[in-house]
């Protein structure tokens, strides 16, 4: 079942913004003001990408990945938001940025930071073959159903050789 991934389109940034501001996302993430998205979309430093229903055309979400001219190989998985839930999309999603990281940005190192609420994303990145290297202890603000607090965000990454031994023993 294969996601489409596309070039984010200015025309496009109506629905990021709107997802990134859907309260089932919104604690996960810290949204960016549209002239960031737009920035994105224009730096070539940056992948922007739309994420299609496997079965349409239709906009499921967005990823962003920066540092794709990272002269160390570092290329950082700074955004993925998915509008639907629960149907193993995110995992598809993965898997391809993986690939595009280490196959078409040729990355050394392929690197997130996620908040420990997340969970579920905590899970299916240790699943995918990242590791932790650490943890950046209160740095986030999150404010949940009226609730002001502060919430610590996971860095994990995956390197090149770590990703070519998962093609190896068929985890790709």
């Amino acid at each position: 079942m294969p996601i489409g991934l596309r070039p984010t389109l200015l025309s496009d940034l109506d629905f990021v913004c709107t997802v990134e501001q859907d309260p089932l996302n919104r604690p996960f993430i810290t949204p960016w003001e549209r002239l960031q998205h737009e920035g994105a979309v224009r730096f070539p430093d940056f992948r922007h990408l739309i994420v299609e229903a496997p079965e349409s055309t239709e906009r499921i979400g967005f990823v962003i990945l920066q540092g794709c001219r990272n002269p160390n190989g570092s290329v950082e998985l700074k955004r993925i938001v998915l509008q639907r839930k629960g149907q193993g999309l995110g995992r598809i999603c993965v898997r391809r940025l993986k690939q595009m990281a280490f196959r078409d940005l040729q990355a050394h190192r392929f690197w997130l930071d996620v908040k420990t609420l997340n969970t579920r994303a905590l899970a299916l990145y240790a699943s995918e073959g990242f590791v932790e290297e650490g943890r950046l202890r209160e740095s986030v603000r999150v404010t949940i159903a009226g609730a002001d607090g502060y919430d610590s965000l996971v860095v994990l990454s995956l390197l090149d050789r770590e990703y070519q031994a998962r093609l190896a023993m068929g985890l790709e």
